[in-house]
């Protein structure tokens, strides 16, 4: 039988800040395995450890101590700059905000991660344009932002994680800044893009955003103190 390798494995995960003389534990020994294809919401309330987990499997923050492989590689052993190529070949982010830039279309948008890879000319044309036409977007794109609703900016976003083909997608909040039908456009395409077969870790507050995920992470203290899946949550 095949090995299969975890996406995300994290071990014994602390990470500590100091305020003065009080010691913050954002994550306090937090263990999760998340496998490809998987869809997982992470939830808690604000100071819970949910977007320090993210930070730190998504290679932007470093642990206090423990251990954290993202598609098989130890982070902890990597360069500043295999980190960086960690980040654009492996792992797509899409934001609350959508984080655009303003005077440039979405073609020229969805491009900019290509641009760090180093791939360029017809071939970058050719990968942003599948990206869109993925998002429902393919006639969208030389649209600048200011041209396009809310809605269809966040699709540029998940677009442009989508472009370097990576093996897991980090979304934080990303329909805080949607009005909820949006939202459930948004969800839906998520979900599409996991039946697919892209992994997506997605870090929200509202249980209503969660019940889209097929598994949910719940932290509280720097401790994850559920860890369900879609028929569990059903169930209960």
């Amino acid at each position: 039988m095949t090995n299969i390798t975890p996406v995300i494995e994290a071990k014994e995960l602390y990470r500590h800040y100091h305020q003065g003389s009080q010691v913050v534990k954002a994550l306090d020994g937090v263990d999760v395995t998340i496998m490809p294809g998987e869809f997982v919401a992470v939830m808690g309330p604000s100071g819970s450890g949910k977007s320090t987990f993210m930070n730190i499997c998504g290679a932007l923050d470093q642990p206090t101590s423990g251990m954290v492989k993202v598609a098989g590689r130890d982070l902890s052993a990597l360069s500043r700059d295999e980190l960086a190529n960690l980040r654009n070949e492996v792992i797509g982010f899409v934001f609350q905000q959508f984080n655009l830039l303003p005077r440039t279309s979405a073609l020229q948008n969805t491009m900019l991660p290509l641009r760090y890879a180093g791939i360029r000319g017809q071939e970058a044309i050719d990968r942003c344009r599948q990206a869109l036409e993925r998002v429902d977007l393919g006639s969208r794109m030389d649209h600048h932002p200011n041209e396009l609703s809310g809605g269809q900016q966040q699709r540029v976003a998940i677009a442009r994680a989508l472009v370097t083909k990576p093996a897991l997608i980090f979304a934080d909040e990303p329909t805080g800044a949607l009005d909820s039908a949006t939202s459930v456009e948004v969800l839906k395409l998520f979900q599409q893009l996991n039946a697919n077969g892209m992994t997506i870790v997605m870090v929200t507050h509202d249980a209503d955003v969660a019940a889209y995920a097929g598994r949910c992470l719940y932290f509280k203290d720097g401790h994850i103190v559920r860890d369900t899946l879609e028929e569990e949550r059903v169930a209960s």
